[in-house]
């Protein structure tokens, strides 16, 4: 089987506006079975409107999308019965156990009953929900009831999997448990777009990562080959007071820096060595006016990846 027949979802050349608002512009993504890809990008980056797109819930203005190989549109049944759609907004019913819940939706998806009592097991044990399989929704805390969302949408079997922001609004225990399952999915076989403006699960979850801004994709690739373009570089972080976007500049004007940008009062610097180059770099800020009050040097990671080539930080 050729690469292009493995592919579960084909998007090229995505365009939506609204009114003068250009939301997405040409975005174009590729996921094979078993594959997670992100999209990684702050609020209003036009992350949700891309899926709704792909989902087959909003016509594009431009371009393409094939779903395991069926054209999707708005009124394509057959495509949209490949997709398995978790949006941010919980889509569950609270007087109703987590079984009840999953059985309600199975018998809308038109499952046969010795099938859905197969797949109802398989989906509690992937969400974790095993134990509390008869307990009200209602009585769930919000990472599980998000974890039963997620059920939701995987029950029917899809070939895509789209998870919408799915840890917003939970607490870090409940975030962690989320984050489990939808590493469980890779053993379904599934291919699954996640959207998040969180790095740390994009790095953790995500097999290829597109970073987007603006309604476009500005980088896209595994999390090394995105490391990588900014080069074998050090981080450094100065905590400063007085005027950070005038340190910055200063900054900037060193041979060994290759980028700085202000961030409230932080100035990040992608340096080259920056154990040799870090007196200099503080003696430019204080040339400044503004005085360090911190100092971190770290390896790069994906959000100085983003502030290098947008100018802004990832949750702006």
């Amino acid at each position: 089987m050729g690469q292009v027949a493995q592919q579960v979802l084909r998007a090229t050349g995505l365009r939506k506006a609204f009114g003068a608002l250009q939301a997405v512009d040409e975005v174009s993504l590729t996921i094979a079975p078993g594959e997670t890809y992100g999209l990684l990008g702050p609020n209003g980056a036009g992350k949700t409107t891309s899926i709704s797109m792909i989902a087959g819930l909003l016509k594009p203005d431009a371009g393409t999308i094939e779903v395991d190989g069926r054209t999707m549109t708005p009124t394509a049944t057959a495509a949209k019965a490949a997709v398995g759609l978790v949006p941010q907004d919980l889509a569950i019913y609270p007087d109703l156990s987590a079984r009840e819940n999953l059985r309600f939706f199975g018998r809308l998806y038109g499952l046969p009953k010795a099938e859905l009592t197969r797949r109802l097991d398989e989906v509690l044990s992937v969400i974790g929900l095993t134990d509390r399989a008869d307990d009200r929704a209602g009585e769930f805390s919000g990472g599980m009831k998000r974890r039963l969302n997620i059920g939701v949408g995987m029950l029917h079997g899809p070939k895509l999997l789209i998870l919408d922001e799915p840890t917003v609004g939970v607490d870090p225990q409940s975030r962690n448990a989320i984050l489990d399952s939808v590493e469980e999915l890779a053993t379904e076989g599934l291919a699954v777009l996640y959207t998040t403006h969180y790095m740390e699960e994009a790095e953790r979850l995500c097999d290829r990562i597109a970073i987007v801004d603006q309604g476009r994709i500005v980088a896209e690739g595994t999390r090394r080959e995105l490391i990588a373009t900014i080069g074998e570089q050090d981080v450094v972080r100065l905590t400063v007071a007085g005027d950070a976007a005038a340190a910055a500049a200063a900054c900037e004007r060193l041979p060994a820096i290759s980028s700085a940008d202000a961030e409230d009062d932080v100035v990040v610097c992608l340096v080259d060595g920056a154990a040799a180059a870090l007196p200099q770099l503080l003696a430019e800020v204080a040339a400044s006016g503004a005085s360090v009050s911190g100092v971190e040097v770290r390896e790069p990671d994906l959000e100085d990846v983003f502030l290098h080539l947008t100018g802004k930080a990832l949750r702006d």
